[in-house]
């Protein structure tokens, strides 16, 4: 194995989708618009790659992005970082709020490759007071992910499926998940 392959086989590849912020706030007050997001990799104080996407020009303190970022996770992060910032034309980039997300949201056993996660986060502002809300979905993307998967292809034998019960009022009203495996279901 060359050495380039050992790099690339402890790196996985993020594609963040910044969906949307919910009440951001600066110094109490709603934000006015201009608001964009920074993605990036907590890398135990290494450079890392960084993503943003284009400041919404027009939905002030509940902006809409809906754009994708791509970002590189090295082995051993922990985190990603989810800052928003406020792009103003005399002071430049005033920071409104960030969210640690921790690896370990998205990636994990019983989670096959290229999962789609729907994630929603607590914002904090620099004095570490809740600020807002960001909307996000987290992909880990494999090198031989193309897309979306065609009628003709099959999930991988590690896809686990998920039944919760139904009977609600029983179950006080909480839903709880468990992980069923079907060892032979995705075979030919």
């Amino acid at each position: 194995m060359s050495t380039s392959d050992m790099t690339n086989s402890h790196h996985r590849r993020l594609e963040v989708t910044v969906i949307s912020g919910e009440d951001l706030r600066i110094n109490d007050r709603p934000i006015k618009n201009n608001a964009f997001v920074t993605v990036k990799a907590d890398s135990c104080g290494l450079p890392s790659s960084q993503d943003s996407t284009k400041p919404d020009a027009q939905s002030e303190s509940y902006p809409y992005w809906d754009e994708k970022l791509h970002v590189d996770l090295p082995a051993g992060s922990r985190y990603i970082v989810v800052e928003v910032c406020r792009r103003t034309s005399s002071a430049g980039d005033k920071f409104v709020a960030t969210a640690w997300i921790p690896v370990s949201d998205f990636v994990g056993d019983y989670t096959p490759e290229n999962y789609l996660h729907f994630l929603s986060y607590r914002l904090r502002d620099a004095k570490g007071l809740r600020n807002g809300i960001i909307n996000i979905s987290v992909r880990v993307v494999s090198s031989s992910y193309k897309g979306t998967l065609s009628s003709s292809s099959r999930l991988p034998p590690s896809v686990l499926e998920f039944r919760m019960p139904v009977d609600r009022e029983r179950n006080g009203g909480t839903v709880t998940g468990m992980p069923v495996w079907y060892p032979n279901q995705w075979k030919s």
